[in-house]
């Protein structure tokens, strides 16, 4: 025995059939959005990570820039514009900061850049690390 269904029913399977179609459906573009979110958040945290360790990893010449410095070895020169200085000053790396650097004009009748001034004695032009070692006595 069939029967039609009665307008009572047929009016709660059309608001069945209508809240169903209101529920929220997980898409694939929210995937892929969040997906894509997720992947720019640890390049950015790995990149963030990398600077912070580079920037306090210790330099490879730090020590024999800060025996250089106790020896009180001051390099002369004229880093923002001196090929040679800025040649002298990138052999130390990050090492650098540790060097007793001076600007030129404070020192004693500096001609040419860099001068290093180790034991009252002049040393023009770029210096190789075996000669600042040997002036010394610092280790490389």
């Amino acid at each position: 025995m069939d029967s039609e269904p009665s307008p009572q029913n047929k009016h709660e399977q059309r608001l069945l059939k209508h809240q169903s179609e209101d529920l929220p459906k997980e898409t694939k573009p929210r995937k892929k959005r969040f997906l894509s979110i997720l992947i720019i958040l640890i390049i950015i945290l790995g990149a963030g990570y990398w600077i912070y360790s580079y920037n306090t990893a210790p330099g490879a010449y730090d020590k024999f820039a800060k025996c250089l410095t106790e020896k009180n070895a001051v390099m002369y020169g004229a880093i923002e514009w001196c090929q040679y200085t800025k040649q002298q000053a990138n052999m130390f790396g990050k090492s650098f900061k540790y060097v007793n650097y001076k600007n030129y004009q404070q020192g004693p009748n500096i001609k040419t850049t860099p001068t290093w001034i180790i034991n009252d004695q002049m040393y023009e032009g770029v210096q190789s690390f075996e000669k600042l070692a040997s002036l010394t006595g610092c280790e490389i």
